[in-house]
């Protein structure tokens, strides 16, 4: 196998890799993603490192940067599906943090109070 062909056989691999943990993402499977990932970053190691031999011709410098855009996109979509992730697990940080205070200040009342909360919606006591 030539090296730009490998190089460009790396690159369509990384594609699906990456389209593959976009999925994910947006599935909410966060083990399953955080697991695809040391496979996607190990094989981009390996393409990096060819990369540097190889000797691409007009063509195969197009394709390389078609299947960079795509990756790339979907890069930027995954770190969205984090971010909003992140945002929602504060949240729930903040909301048990909140229950654990009250509970402290005001023992077995606090329960009551949370459970309204909860049912009823914030700012509704």
């Amino acid at each position: 196998m030539s090296t730009s062909f490998a190089v460009l056989d790396g690159y369509a691999r990384l594609r699906q890799q990456v389209a593959v943990m976009l999925e994910l993402a947006r599935a909410g499977e966060w083990d399953a993603l955080i697991d695809r990932q040391t496979g996607y970053l190990q094989l981009a190691d390996r393409i990096q490192q060819l990369d540097k031999e190889a000797v691409l011709d007009h063509d195969s410098l197009q394709r390389k940067a078609e299947l960079l855009e795509a990756i790339l996109s979907d890069d930027l979509a995954i770190r969205e599906q984090l971010m909003a992730r992140r945002s929602e697990l504060g949240q729930l940080m903040d909301s048990s943090r909140r229950q654990r205070d009250l509970h402290r200040s005001y023992g077995k009342q606090a329960t009551s109070v949370v459970d309204a909360a909860d049912k009823f919606g914030p700012g509704t006591l």
